[in-house]
């Protein structure tokens, strides 16, 4: 049983979600600068909590 804590996205749903190119994910995958992927077959995805957190984790200090 999946709960929308395991819901995988593509990466252009990932670059949808934070409203940026597909190449900013790709090179952001590439500098290890990014949330880890799950490959799937030869696709990658991302599970929503691991992108959740990667965009908690850029937050700048206040």
């Amino acid at each position: 049983m999946s709960t929308d804590l395991d819901q995988l996205m593509t990466i252009d749903e990932v670059a949808e979600y934070l409203r940026v190119p597909v190449l900013t994910i790709r090179w952001l995958r590439q500098e290890g600068r990014f949330a880890p992927a799950v490959k799937v077959g030869r696709r990658l995805t991302w599970r929503v909590v691991d992108v959740e957190a990667w965009v908690v984790a850029q937050r700048e200090a206040a």
